[in-house]
C-alpha cells in the first residue's frame, strides 16, 4: 500500500529534529547572554552613579571647607587689628594712623608766610588777597596721630578714658624744613566716660565729625564746616529706635574784631558755658542729627564790657545707597547769631567790639553749608565730590574792617585707592575763593596727594 504525499511531508526527519533542537539551545544561550550583558551594563551604571555621587560628596566637602576658611578670614579681618591687652579688669588699647601729604598750590593774589597752616590745610581765611600770584610746594607727615584708651567694667557700666594727639597744629619752629622737620605733639582729645556721661575735651556736641567726607585734606569743605574741639560735660540719653538725645555744657570763648582791625581777639572773660542740645538718629542706611546752641557772648575788661545772647542751629547727616551700600551722600547746614568761632576755625568773629566807638557788642550773623557724594567704583576704588560755602553778615551800626572775611566757597574732587585693608592712597583737586569786606578776592587751586595707614 502506498503512503500519501501529505503524510510524508508532515513527518520531520531525524536531521530536522536535531537542527530544531540546536536552534532552541542557541536561542536559550542568546537569551542568557543578553541577560548577562544587561546585568553587566546595569552593574557598570550603578558603579558609575556611585562614583559620581562620591565625587560630588568630595567636591561639596571641599567647597564647605573653602567657604568656612573664607568666612574665618573675613571674620578675622572684620575684628580690630589691635584688641589691646588686659591688666586685671582693665583693657588697654592703642592705635592711630600715619599720614603723609604732599601738595602744590597756586594762589591768585598773594603768598603765605613760612609756617602758615594754610600751606598744609585748606583754611579759607588764609587764602591771600591783594597781592601778586604765587605757587607753593610742600610735603609733610604732621597729620600722623596716636591714641591710647582704657576700659574697665564698673557697677555694670564701662569706665573709659581716651587720650589722643597729633602734630598737625603745632607752630613750625624756625628752620624746621631745613633739616629735621621736628614738630611738637599737640593735644587733640582727652576725656573720661562712664556709662552715658562724658567729661573732658572732645569734638563739640554741635557737630558730628563722623559725617565729614573722605579727603586728602584734614577736613575737606572747611569753609562750610563746624569745627571745634573743647572741654565739655556731656550726657547722652538713648530714646529708643536709634534715637539719642545729647545735652552738653561746653567751654565758652568769645572772639571779636575791632572796627579798624580784622585780627581776632581772644577774650577770656566768659561767665557762662555754651549750652548745646542735639538729637541724633542712626539706622542701617542713614545717620541724621539736629542741634541747637545758646551762649553768652561776653567781653569784660578794665571795668567795662558787655554781654549778648548768641544762638545757632545745625542739621546734618549721612545717607548710604547703591550696591552693598557702598555709596553715600553727606551734608551739613548751619546758621547762627554770634557763634562765628564755631565755623571754620574762626573764619569770622562772634562780634565786633571797639571801646573807642562804644562799649557794646555787635554780633555777627553766619550761614554755612557743605555737601558731598561718595561713589565707590569698585571694592577698592572710590571718589568723593564735595562743595562748601560760608557767608558772614556784619552789623551796620559799626564799621567793618576791610580785611574782615565775608564769604568763602570751594569745590573739590578726589580718587582713593585701597589695595589692602587700612592702606589708602589718594589724589585730590580743590578750587577755593575768599572774599573780604573791602571787596578784595583771592583764589586758590591745589593738587594734593596723600598716603595713609591706619592701625
Amino acid at each position: 500500500m502506498t503512503v500519501p504525499a501529505v503524510a510524508q511531508a508532515a513527518a520531520p526527519t531525524k536531521r530536522e529534529a536535531e537542527l530544531e533542537a540546536r536552534l532552541l539551545r542557541l536561542e536559550a544561550e542568546m537569551a542568557t547572554l543578553k541577560g548577562d550583558l544587561a546585568q553587566t551594563w546595569a552593574d557598570k551604571s550603578a558603579a558609575a552613579d556611585q562614583q559620581t555621587a562620591q565625587a560630588m560628596q568630595v567636591a561639596q566637602a571641599a567647597q564647605a571647607k573653602a567657604d568656612a576658611a573664607t568666612a574665618k578670614v573675613a571674620a578675622l579681618e572684620a575684628k580690630p587689628q589691635f584688641d589691646g591687652f588686659k591688666v586685671g579688669a582693665t583693657t588697654f588699647k592703642m592705635g592711630g594712623l600715619v599720614k603723609v601729604v604732599g601738595s602744590a598750590t597756586h594762589f591768585s593774589s598773594g603768598d603765605l608766610a613760612g609756617g602758615s597752616l594754610g600751606k598744609e590745610f585748606f583754611l579759607p581765611q588764609q587764602i591771600p588777597v591783594g597781592g601778586a600770584a604765587s605757587t607753593d610746594l610742600i610735603g609733610h607727615a604732621r597729620q600722623t596721630r596716636l591714641f591710647f584708651g582704657t576700659s574697665t567694667p564698673v557697677a555694670g557700666k564701662e569706665l573709659k578714658a581716651h587720650i589722643e594727639f597729633d602734630f598737625a597744629l603745632a607752630a613750625a619752629p624756625l628752620g624746621a624744613q631745613r633739616a629735621t622737620n621736628a614738630y611738637t605733639p599737640t593735644f587733640r582729645r582727652g576725656f573720661i566716660s562712664f556709662g552715658n556721661l562724658l567729661i573732658g575735651q572732645e569734638w563739640t556736641t554741635f557737630q558730628n565729625p563722623s559725617h565729614l567726607p573722605e579727603t586728602t585734606d584734614f577736613v575737606g569743605p572747611m569753609d562750610g564746616s563746624i569745627f571745634v574741639r573743647q572741654m565739655m560735660v556731656q550726657y547722652r540719653q538713648p530714646l529708643g529706635g536709634g534715637l539719642d538725645l545729647y545735652l552738653a555744657a561746653e567751654n565758652p570763648q568769645t572772639e571779636t574784631i575791632t572796627s579798624t582791625s580784622a585780627a581776632m581777639v581772644d577774650n577770656d572773660q566768659d561767665r557762662l558755658p555754651d549750652f548745646i542740645t542735639k538729637l541724633a538718629y542712626k539706622d542701617k542706611t542713614k545717620e541724621l542729627h539736629v542741634a541747637a546752641l545758646v551762649r553768652s557772648v561776653s567781653v569784660h575788661t578794665a571795668g567795662a564790657g558787655d554781654n549778648a545772647l548768641g544762638w545757632g542751629a545745625t542739621v546734618g547727616g549721612k545717607i548710604l545707597f547703591g550696591p552693598d551700600l557702598r555709596h553715600d551722600i553727606r551734608f551739613m547746614a548751619a546758621g547762627g547769631h554770634g557763634i562765628g568761632r564755631y565755623f571754620t576755625v574762626g573764619y569770622a568773629p562772634d562780634a565786633i567790639y571797639d571801646r573807642a566807638v562804644a562799649d557794646r557788642l555787635e554780633l555777627v550773623n553766619n550761614v554755612a553749608a557743605w555737601a558731598s557724594v561718595k561713589l565707590a567704583w569698585t571694592a577698592t576704588l572710590r571718589s568723593t565730590f564735595m562743595a562748601g560755602y560760608q557767608h558772614a553778615d556784619y552789623p551796620d551800626r559799626i564799621a567793618t574792617p576791610g580785611l574782615a572775611n565775608v564769604e568763602a566757597w570751594s569745590v573739590a574732587g578726589n580718587l582713593f585707592w585701597s589695595p589692602v585693608r587700612n592702606l589708602d592712597f589718594g589724589i585730590e583737586y580743590r578750587h577755593a575763593l575768599r572774599e573780604v569786606a573791602s571787596g578784595l578776592v583771592g583764589k586758590m587751586d591745589r593738587v594734593e596727594l596723600a598716603a595713609k595707614y591706619t592701625f
